[in-house]
């Protein structure tokens, strides 16, 4: 709740309180104000002037939408700086005791001949609380305040407070209700309000960017709704993001039907949606996302960086849910957690899991094994390949072409350093362009959206002749890409101006070189950091940077979060987005700059190490960079210690392995790696994996042979042995060999056989189950 949106209201029905919404637009309570049409004065406490607004909506007085909608149109009046748009929550469980807060001046603190002053309370709200009259009822905490003499309420003037949970804005207070010796106020919910859509009408009208999706409150911290809702457009590749919804949705009806119904049935369901980058995914989600939340579902996006143990809240789901978890090829903890969470979920209400991926690999099987529980729910569950939105050239993909134009023609005027263009006049330029929807790979949405923008932004520049020459974003060594550009690159040129425009403008060029700024970005994108301390090492490992002074690369962090900032708090810089443009880059650069690599890849962190994994290897996917995977595998090679465990867990995940797959085996094979890695890496391999198997084999065939050898001379390895036998045994039995495993696991047997004789204690167990397998 921001102080500085605070506002005393003074009409026709006594002073009340109010909070700014948009600029010029202010929540109040209607009893406070006269009709629409009406005027009313408003002013923040300890402030003047006094400023004219007109009533906009006002519902019903004393009813159970006692609210209103003020414009501020004088001239006196200065919205509130900074602050983002707000954003409306509702109560989504059972639970009691949700924390909330309100800000208004109410008569208990006023003094004759003084300002006005103000009150800040806090409470809890319980949700059964007033629930059939669709009213919120906040327990005040502390003591309640003493009555007055005259039979009035000392909370008189609160009315038309907002009520905060959280972030959210969740209610307008109304009333002091009788009965409850002052310890209460009453609250109409913003559920009712944006249920209204004479209210929604308003608000899109007079409060641009501020949306209607009302989030629940007990588990906002989970939520990544924050980076969809983002209004400012900080660079044309900003209205790329799926979930911004620049282009209409089209296509995907049988599909969309499918879900629909999928949602709406009783109970749980899980299904998996998955398929290449940019093919859709998540924009279908948005959509289906959209249409339950018009049905009156709580929609929650999770975000990545939300604690499994956290996910224990939505257990209590009083309303049909719908959670969308994208990258779940990345996030089986968080879904086993899920899992749990929708078990001990009780009611009939719809409990929906959308889990959305680039493959339904070797994870997706995994994570039905992991647990009984997980093995019980996902049964059945389907996984479901989508296919290219736009397959066939015609009028199909060129009208799907024209809409991507003309929705980015609209909203480009908004993105910083672009409003100065006649976007209008250059879309109709581009409107009968076929032949830029005839190339092959224009089948996928996110291919074809990227054309539609890239094509503007190039008509833009060379009608300006402002070439934008910042760098080189293709080969410098007459590769594929210095001759034909893909349309990752023409953005990629776009976006590097507006990253070194912002360098210039917080003093880093030219002490910094480009070369040595565009090493840090990609850094930044390839390692991540969770705080400025994991910032600063980063930075510290890129050449260039490794000299500076401290408040250099603190100058080069802050340059990073302004221009990429971050989708949480727990983050210091997000990503560019969408991830094939951060792909494209990352790979261009480390393709021109293969020592960059070098130096971010020694001594990092478990987690920076499979971020880092993760990011190259999707990069080293891309057809025009098919050089970066042989170099990916050398890198591999080179740090073992730091990488190839990281490697394991990537390749189960990723689309196109073989770079590290290639890197397991090199290692393996090499006498030089200690036998101690060797056996960590086998320790680290997930019980069963298609991908993994025939390296899984060979090393626990490597390992078999040296502690062959070493027992020879050491007797006391042999338990080793015998374990490293078992372990072939069943890695062989999972590539259909099962003669050479049944020999592998009779020498595990008979070695066994003699320990237990030995010490049967110790060993009997293991002969045990050697005996099964």
């Amino acid at each position: 709740m921001e102080k500085d949106r605070v506002v005393v209201v003074r009409g026709s029905g006594g002073p009340g309180s109010g909070y700014v919404v948009a600029p010029c637009l202010v929540l109040t309570s209607a009893h406070v104000v006269p009709e629409p049409g009406g005027t009313v004065s408003v002013f923040r406490p300890g402030q003047v002037p006094s400023c004219a607004a007109r009533v906009l909506w006002r519902g019903t007085p004393g009813g159970r939408d006692d609210a209103a909608l003020l414009l501020v149109g004088d001239r006196a009046w200065a919205p509130p700086a900074g602050g983002g748009p707000v954003r409306w929550g509702r109560l989504a469980t059972t639970w009691p005791g949700t924390a909330c807060e309100t800000w208004g001046a109410p008569d208990l603190v006023q003094r004759p001949g003084r300002p006005t002053e103000e009150l800040h309370p806090a409470g809890r709200l319980n949700p059964g609380d007033r629930d059939v009259g669709n009213r919120y009822v906040m327990n005040v905490d502390g003591h309640p305040p003493a009555g007055r003499g005259d039979g009035k309420s000392p909370w008189g003037g609160i009315s038309g407070a907002a009520l905060f949970c959280g972030d959210l804005l969740t209610g307008v207070i109304a009333c002091d209700p009788a009965g409850r010796s002052h310890a209460t106020l009453e609250a109409v919910p913003a559920y009712v309000l944006l249920h209204d859509p004479a209210f929604r009408s308003v608000l899109a009208e007079h409060a641009a960017g501020t949306g209607t999706v009302l989030e629940a409150v007990e588990w906002q911290h989970l939520d990544d709704t924050r980076d969809a809702v983002d209004t400012q457009l900080r660079s044309p590749a900003v209205l790329l993001h799926a979930r911004r919804q620049i282009v209409p949705f089209r296509g995907r009806d049988q599909l969309l039907g499918r879900l629909l119904a999928w949602s709406r049935q009783p109970g749980f369901g899980a299904r998996l949606l998955h398929g290449p980058g940019g093919q859709g995914k998540t924009r279908l989600a948005q959509h289906l996302a959209d249409r339950l939340t018009a049905e009156r579902f709580q929609v929650l996006w999770l975000n990545t960086d939300a604690s499994p143990a956290d996910l224990a809240v939505l257990a209590g789901a009083a309303r049909p849910l719908l959670v969308v978890i994208d990258y779940a090829e990345t996030r089986t903890p968080q879904l086993l957690a899920l899992l749990d969470a929708a078990s001990r979920h009780r009611g009939n209400d719809p409990f929906k899991l959308l889990m959305l991926a680039r493959t339904a690999g070797d994870w997706w099987p995994a994570l039905h094994a992991a647990t009984p529980r997980a093995e019980d729910l996902l049964d059945g569950a389907p996984a479901t390949a989508l296919g290219p939105l736009e397959p066939d050239p015609g009028h199909s993909r060129t009208q799907a072409y024209r809409e991507a134009v003309d929705g980015y023609a609209q909203r480009l005027p908004a993105v910083r350093g672009w409003q100065h263009h006649d976007w209008p006049a250059l879309a109709d330029r581009l409107r009968d362009r076929d032949r830029a929807v005839d190339a092959a790979g224009l089948a996928g949405a996110l291919t074809l959206h990227m054309t539609a923008l890239a094509d503007l932004l190039d008509t833009a520049t060379q009608t300006t002749g402002d070439t934008g020459d910042t760098g080189d974003t293709g080969d410098t060594d007459g590769g594929e890409a210095a001759t034909a550009p893909g349309v990752e690159d023409r953005l990629l040129l776009h976006e590097r101006r507006y990253w070194s425009a912002a360098a210039k403008v917080r003093g880093l060029v030219p002490a910094l070189g480009e070369e040595t700024l565009t090493d840090a970005l990609a850094a930044a994108f390839l390692l991540g950091a969770r705080d400025r301390d994991e910032a600063d090492a980063v930075l510290k490992r890129v050449p260039g940077l490794d000299d500076q002074t401290h408040d250099r690369r603190v100058g080069v962090r802050a340059w990073i979060t302004a221009v990429y900032p971050p989708a949480g708090s727990d983050r210091t810089w997000g990503l560019l987005q969408p991830d094939r443009l951060t792909e494209r880059f990352v790979g261009r650069h480390l393709d021109q700059h293969p020592g960059l690599a070098e130096c971010l890849a020694a001594g990092i962190t478990e987690e920076q190490a499979e971020q880092f994994l993760t990011l190259y290897a999707r990069a080293a996917a891309h057809p025009a960079l098919g050089r970066l995977g042989p170099h990916l595998t050398t890198l591999i090679v080179r740090h073992p210690g730091t990488l190839a465990p990281a490697a394991i867990d990537t390749a189960t995940q990723t689309e196109r392995p073989g770079p590290l797959l290639a890197a397991l085996r090199q290692i393996t094979d090499d006498p030089a790696t200690p036998l101690r890695l060797l056996g960590e890496l086998s320790g680290r391999l997930p019980d069963a994996s298609h991908t993994l198997a025939p390296w899984a084999a060979h090393l626990a065939q490597r390992l078999a042979t040296a502690y062959r050898i070493q027992t020879e001379s050491d007797p006391g390895r042999l338990p080793h042995l015998a374990g490293y036998l078992n372990n072939l045994a069943n890695r062989l039995g999972d590539l259909g060999r099962p003669e050479e495993g049944l020999t592998a696991i009779q020498e595990a047997v008979d070695i066994r056989r003699e320990l237990a004789d030995a010490r049967p204690d110790t060993h009997l167990p293991d002969l045990a189950m050697s005996l099964n397998n």
